[in-house]
């Protein structure tokens, strides 16, 4: 199993609900996981106007993952008042061990229905 944990150089700021950086021992699979929208099986939107509901973790355990071999996370958000909302769902799924990331803002996705889009890197 991949020993994972956060690390900070010690002239950097360390936030406490960012992880700046992610050092990976021991792994054997890495899980590339492409931008995750909220869809259902035939493409159509699920949680339409609900950020919360859009927050989705199936494929890195379909993968044979858990949240907490999650990486690295970029998030793209429609909007950046949305952040406020991110913050308690990214504790809900990661605790204190967060992975390093990224936000993004974007005019727009794939859809104009869907209001956040997260891909990732898991190790194995």
């Amino acid at each position: 199993m991949a020993k994972i944990e956060q690390f900070c150089a010690k002239s950097v700021y360390d936030p406490p609900t960012y992880a700046q950086g992610i050092k990976v021992t021991g792994g054997q699979t890495l899980l590339f996981i492409s931008g995750q929208v909220a869809y259902d099986k035939k493409g159509g939107v699920t949680h339409k106007g609900d950020f919360q509901g859009q927050a989705l973790k199936a494929m890195v355990e379909a993968g044979g993952g858990r949240l907490s071999s999650i990486v690295k996370l970029n998030t793209y958000l429609t909007d950046i008042r949305y952040r406020s909302d991110l913050i308690p769902i990214r504790a809900e799924f990661f605790g204190k061990r967060l992975p390093a990331s990224t936000l993004i803002t974007t005019p727009a996705l794939a859809h104009p229905d869907w209001l956040i889009e997260v891909e990732a890197i898991a190790v194995i």
